[in-house]
């Protein structure tokens, strides 16, 4: 765009070193669209290129400097415009000058730390990029490159069966068992629903895996649920005695790990529950949280720091969180 003869007088291009092999994953974005981004690791370098081509070669393009930054950052969608950096790295590239020609400037960010996984919620968005800034006078000329980031676990040595009841006093009395607490995201739920006491008529099972996004704080909290998956048990009315079986994979649902209290703005955690329909459309239900974590499909030796990194972080986040896992119970 020009205004007053002041356009962009030159084209700013990111181009990463490992561009032709380093995988690709997909990320929605907030209105719903999926797009492919270069997918990184904690821990990892991002290093490349940046090819500064003037629109008008053999004119001089004054400059106050060129350079280039990687930001980690979360938007809150209630407080848009105010963008809170967890990470914040920056590479000058060029001092205040002119440049006569088209340029090249290598770029490089060691062992970087990526805390978080990206995430594009109903409230909040945490990105990853680089930003790319020519600095004039007059306007400034910037380019960002979007960056994808999934954090990586090892298996949870702790990972007990999950057993509750739910009942009605002399009407129910259902136990239900799922194999294990912590499930990676293509893993399988595996359980069995035992039916002790039935003197309603139960019409329908199903159970849900319920989203529970909460941001904020104080006054300012939100909290938004949304229903990932929904997976029917049974269609008809049980029987003293009776047990059915469950098995529910994940790998077709989009799900991303747990994510708890997230640099103190949000959360994102993860709940199965059990609901009962009558035939006079009365529900029952039970509810309990679940921990997800992303396994990697093949752990190359590069990532084994980046791979311990993330283990402690889970593992202590497990267990600062172990006291408050049944806090939702109803």
């Amino acid at each position: 765009m020009s205004f007053f003869g002041f356009g962009l007088s030159a084209d700013i291009d990111i181009v990463l070193n490992d561009a032709e092999t380093r995988k690709k994953a997909e990320h929605k974005s907030e209105d719903g669209k999926k797009n492919k981004y270069f997918l990184f690791y904690d821990g990892e370098t991002v290093a490349g290129k940046v090819n500064v081509t003037l629109k008008q070669p053999g004119k001089r393009l004054e400059h106050n400097g060129i350079k280039i930054e990687f930001i980690g950052q979360i938007e809150l969608y209630y407080d848009r415009g105010n963008h809170h950096e967890f990470v914040s790295l920056v590479k000058d590239l060029a001092r205040p000058g002119e440049l006569t020609q088209s340029q090249t400037f290598d770029f490089e960010f060691t062992h970087v730390e990526k805390p978080y996984e990206s995430y594009t919620g109903q409230n909040v968005k945490l990105r990853y990029f680089l930003k790319v800034t020519l600095s004039r006078r007059m306007n400034d000329i910037s380019k960002e490159l979007e960056l994808l980031v999934h954090t990586l676990s090892t298996y949870p040595e702790l990972n007990s069966s999950i057993k509750m009841e739910v009942g009605i006093e002399d009407c129910l009395h259902i136990e239900f068992e799922y194999n294990k607490s912590k499930y990676h995201l293509k893993d399988v739920i595996v359980g069995k629903i035992y039916f002790l006491l039935v003197r309603i008529k139960i019409r329908h099972m199903e159970i849900d895996i319920i989203k529970r996004e909460t941001t904020g704080t104080g006054p300012n909290i939100y909290h938004e649920n949304d229903t990932v998956a929904k997976y029917e048990i049974m269609d008809g009315a049980p029987v003293r005695g009776e047990s059915i079986p469950i098995r529910l994979f994940l790998a077709g649902y989009e799900m991303t790990p747990t994510m708890r209290d997230v640099n103190k703005k949000f959360s994102v955690r993860y709940y199965l529950n059990l609901v009962l329909i009558d035939e006079e459309e009365r529900r029952y239900f039970k509810q309990q949280e679940i921990t997800l974590w992303r396994k990697g499909d093949i752990v190359r030796k590069s990532m084994s720091h980046q791979a311990a990194i993330a283990s402690q972080r889970f593992e202590s986040s497990s267990n600062a969180e172990k006291a408050t896992i049944n806090e939702d119970d109803s």
